[in-house]
């Protein structure tokens, strides 16, 4: 059985190539290089192009007829950018995706998973949330990812094709052979600031101490980007179960199903390295809340799925992928 990884040059994309490596599951790479590495298709199939290129999409499908679903994890990611250029945040992540989908139904495919996000949810309070809960995305990314997943269920609810969408929450750490990993070399996030405090021997800054949470921080629910693999694996095995005529779409949220402040990630990182990370109380950020984290009964019950590492383990996952992070990737 062969899936296809629509921006399987990625982050999440390239580890799940990973998790399907190990799982006996051919993974068939389909990117444009746009964000992704080559470095991360050493080894696999791989097809150099766009999502939107029809002839591309064709010769992939003739070339691996066994293909029996798609991952879309293609799409571009940061907000700030998105803000900046939601032109080409739309183009790129919606009207990419429509033509995507054209392409898959032409090809006979009707199995989609999506990799969409929290980041659509209403976040504010520090509550948990569930699939149910409202929608409020903050962002022309986040608005990018609500809108496909309202047109693939419409293009679902026609018969035209089968979409399970999975709403990630915070992934964290890299494959654990450290075959692939983050991109970057400074990431943005809580973990990428940690990360970064520790190598030059400054204060981490706790943004915001005042919200409505149990320690006064912000809370996140970071799960390890290996079960997120893990879930996408199961998402293919237990397809045909899940989504059936009647309900040809539908979301599951992943995540640890527990919350994570600020102050608990940061002892959580001073348990794994040998040289604690001192911390500062700062103002929190324009446009900071509190955020939120997932209940995960659906994820449970639908994909028989429940996170397997701890977060000190996607700790040191990603601090062990910094130490070969230059060696695999190029620049």
């Amino acid at each position: 059985m062969a899936v296809l990884i629509a921006g399987g040059a990625g982050y999440i994309g390239s580890t799940v190539a990973s998790a399907c490596l190990d799982a006996g599951v051919t993974p068939v790479i389909l990117d444009s290089l746009v964000t992704g590495r080559r470095e991360f298709t050493d080894g696999r199939i791989f097809h150099e192009g766009d999502i939107s290129d029809g002839a591309v999409v064709d010769r992939v499908f003739a070339e691996h007829p066994d293909i029996s679903a798609v991952v879309h994890c293609a799409g571009l990611i940061v907000v700030p950018e998105s803000v900046a250029d939601p032109i080409g945040y739309y183009e790129a992540n919606v009207g990419k995706s429509l033509d995507f989908v054209r392409h898959l139904h032409r090809n006979g495919c009707d199995r989609l998973i999506f990799s969409s996000s929290a980041s659509i949810y209403q976040v504010e309070d520090g509550s948990p949330v569930t699939e149910d809960s409202p929608l409020a995305p903050q962002s022309p990314y986040a608005r990018t990812k609500a809108v496909c997943e309202e047109m693939f269920a419409d293009i679902a609810a026609a018969g035209k094709m089968r979409v399970l969408s999975l709403r990630y929450f915070n992934p964290v750490g890299s494959d654990p052979l450290l075959r692939t990993g983050l991109q970057l070399k400074r990431p943005s996030h809580a973990l990428g600031k940690l990360i970064q405090a520790h190598q030059e021997g400054t204060a981490f800054p706790v943004t915001g101490v005042d919200y409505p949470t149990r320690d006064g921080t912000g809370i996140r629910d970071y799960v390890h980007v290996w079960d997120l693999a893990a879930a996408h694996i199961a998402a293919v095995e237990r397809f045909d179960s899940i989504l059936t005529a009647s309900q040809p779409s539908d979301v599951i949220n992943l995540g640890t199903g527990a919350g994570t402040t600020v102050r608990e990630l940061c002892t959580a990182f001073n348990n794994v390295v040998s040289t604690p990370v001192a911390t500062i109380d700062t103002d929190p950020r324009p446009g900071d809340v509190a955020g939120g984290y997932t209940t995960s009964d659906r994820a449970q019950r639908l994909l028989e799925w429940t996170p397997k590492l701890s977060l000190e383990e996607g700790i040191q996952s990603a601090l062990d992928w910094m130490t070969v992070r230059d060696k695999v990737l190029e620049g």
